[in-house]
C-alpha cells in the first residue's frame, strides 16, 4: 500500500470533527468533555475541577466556568482544526504528501 495513501486512511480515522465537539460541549462542555475530545486534557481537567470546587468561594469557580464555557463556543472551530494539524504531522513525519495543485 502506498505510504500516502496509508497516511491519509489514518488521518482520516483519526481526525476530530467539528461537530462532535460542539455536541460534547452543548451537553457535556461544564464537565470539559470537548476540551478532552480535542486533546487539551490539562484545561479539560481544569474545567472539571471548578465544575466539583466551584462553589468554594461565593460560587466563584461556576461563574468563571460558565463564561470559560460560552468563549469555547467561539474556539471549538480553531481548536479542531489545531489538533487535527497536528494529527497530520504525527502521521505524516517523514512521508512526504502530494502536492495540492494550485
Amino acid at each position: 500500500m502506498d505510504q500516502n495513501l496509508r497516511t491519509q486512511l489514518q488521518y482520516d480515522a483519526q481526525k476530530k470533527s467539528v461537530a462532535a465537539a460542539y455536541i460534547l460541549w452543548l451537553f457535556l462542555g461544564t464537565f470539559g468533555a470537548h476540551r478532552f475530545y480535542l486533546g487539551r486534557v490539562t484545561s479539560g481537567a481544569i474545567q472539571l475541577s471548578l465544575l466539583m470546587l466551584g462553589w468554594i468561594p461565593f460560587f466563584l469557580g461556576w461563574f468563571v466556568l460558565g463564561v470559560w464555557w460560552l468563549v469555547d463556543a467561539f474556539l471549538i472551530p480553531g481548536q479542531t482544526e489545531q489538533r487535527n494539524l497536528q494529527t497530520l504531522e504525527r502521521l505524516s513525519g517523514s512521508a512526504t504528501l502530494p502536492a495540492v495543485p494550485a
